[in-house]
């Protein structure tokens, strides 16, 4: 599989400044959503690098330094939960993606995003289905965002140790939701989220 063939395109077109933008944290119950936007000299690979959900939490962590000091330029974008209950998840990963692009100097000339395209955008981009596993940028932009997520989780666990967010980082595994049953949301649980095994929480938590 060319990795490099979306962005080879743009390349041959004159565009060097071609960016990857991906986002991690739109499914779990709690925590912010965080998006990352990288740039890469053109013809620059690093073996290895892929859809962060396929890659283990140990080669993600090797792998980020080497995308960090590699990269031409990279931005992050966080949406903490309030903002995410205020104009919902969907909406907070666009713009959490928005504010990952804006942080590129110089600014992308057009952009490659997983799956449906960016609303409000003002740059040229193509959307890719499952593309942080076919586009060799957005790949790198998965493993930024999803390893810059993973350490924000790992701060909240030291602050809310109960729900174990080192070990899930949020997602409805059974014993977050075990946790969820016996103390209730903490403040960064999603209050617009709604779900189904959330509900079942909370509606046992009324019976």
């Amino acid at each position: 599989m060319d990795k490099l063939r979306f962005e080879s395109s743009l390349w041959q077109q004159g565009l060097t400044h071609v960016a990857g933008v991906d986002e991690a944290g739109r499914g779990p119950l709690a925590g912010p959503v965080v998006a990352a936007a990288v740039v890469f000299s053109p013809a620059f690979f690093l073996a290895g690098v892929d859809d962060s959900k396929k890659l283990s939490h140990e080669r993600r962590e090797q792998l980020y330094p080497q995308i960090i000091t590699n990269c031409r330029s990279y931005g992050v974008g966080i949406v903490a939960v309030e903002e995410i209950d205020r104009i919902n998840i969907y909406q907070a990963a666009m713009l959490a993606m928005r504010q990952a692009l804006a942080q590129l100097s110089p600014p992308a000339q057009h952009v490659l995003v997983d799956g449906r395209n960016i609303p409000q955008l003002e740059l040229p981009q193509t959307s890719i289905i499952k593309g942080d596993g076919l586009s060799f940028t957005i790949g790198a932009a998965s493993i930024i965002a999803k390893v810059t997520r993973d350490h924000l989780m790992l701060d909240y666990h030291h602050a809310f140790p109960a729900y174990g967010f080192d070990r899930h980082k949020g997602y409805a595994t059974r014993s977050h939701l075990a946790a969820l049953r016996q103390h209730g949301p903490c403040a960064i649980h999603r209050r617009s989220f709604r779900p189904r095994a959330l509900r079942e929480v909370e509606e046992a938590t009324i019976k």
